[in-house]
This record gives structure tokens, sequence and C-alpha cells, in this order.
């Protein structure tokens, strides 16, 4: 994997300032709706069409899949990855830090009993217990205390940090 340059780096500025001017203008404006839908491709395949993306998923074999894409609770782990990277590099930007690169690697704990009905959700949860993420910044013109309160801030601000850390009112309907 190759390194990308100054310019791939980059991001539309003006544009991030434009909505936080608009919503320090009109806070409504900074409360929106996100969607995606999901369809069945047999077996333990699925995909989620997101806007214009399509995002296929599986299981692993070992867990009876075919392995045809990431689980979906990988893609949760890639997610809130996507989100921290997007996270300093706005912020960092925004504070005229210039980062030279970002890698985060995450893990998380997940116990399979109460997923796979052998033991109930009471027992067990079904979903992460912990998740930890190591971020590594190169930033050489930045000093420790700069980078400590990026880290802070970016933590503190991120969605999907939020909501993985925070209890979030989920409802699931059924229609047939």
């Amino acid at each position: 994997m190759t390194t990308p340059s100054a310019n791939e780096k980059s991001f539309d500025q003006a544009a991030l300032m434009g909505l936080i001017n608009a919503i320090k203008e009109d806070p409504e404006v900074g409360k929106t709706v996100w969607k995606a839908s999901t369809k069945w491709l047999g077996g333990f395949r699925s995909q989620a069409q997101i806007r214009d993306f399509t995002i296929g998923m599986d299981e692993p074999t070992g867990l009876g899949g075919s392995d045809t894409g990431p689980n979906m609770v990988e893609v949760v782990l890639g997610a809130y990855g996507c989100c921290l990277t997007t996270g300093y590099a706005a912020n960092a930007a925004l504070r005229g830090i210039d980062l030279e690169d970002i890698q985060i690697d995450l893990e998380g704990d997940l116990d399979l009993n109460a997923f796979l009905g052998l033991q109930t959700p009471q027992q067990c949860c079904p979903g992460y217990t912990n998740v930890r993420a190591k971020v590594t910044l190169k930033a050489p013109d930045a000093t420790p205390e700069q980078i400590a309160e990026l880290h802070e801030a970016v933590k503190a601000t991120s969605p999907v940090g939020a909501i993985l850390g925070r209890p979030v009112e989920v409802v699931t309907e059924l229609h047939t």
C-alpha cells in the first residue's frame, strides 16, 4: 500500500467551515438523519446500501459463512477507526497541525454465547464488551501538548465512539 500524497490527504476545508458556520447560525442544521438499507443475499451473506455505496458482508467460515467480506462486528470496528481518522484529519487541519500519517489498529472483545443462543442476553452481552483503538499519529512539527489536546478532542467528539460508548435507543420494527 502506498502512502497518499499531500494533495490526496487534503479535504475541502472551505466546505467544512461552511457547515460549521451554518450550524453556529442555526443549531437545527446540525440535526441530521442518516440512512442505510440492507438485503440478504443467501447464507450469511448480506449487503448494505448506503447512499450510492454497496458494502458486502459475510461471516467467516469458522462461523458458518463463506468469508466473502468482513462481518458486521468487524465493520463496526472499521467504522470507528475511520471515524477517528476523519476526526484527526479535520481537527488537525482546523488547528493548523500538519499530519503526515494516521494509523489506527482496533480490536474488540465479543462473547459469541448470546449470539449463538447458548446464553441469554441477560447472562452474556451479545455485542462488544470492550473496544480498543491504538492510534499512531505522525505530526513532526506538532508539540506533544498539541497532539494530546487533538487526541482528547477527537475521542470526545467521535460520533461512532459515542454510539459505541453510550446507550442509544434502538427501535427494530417487524414488517411482513
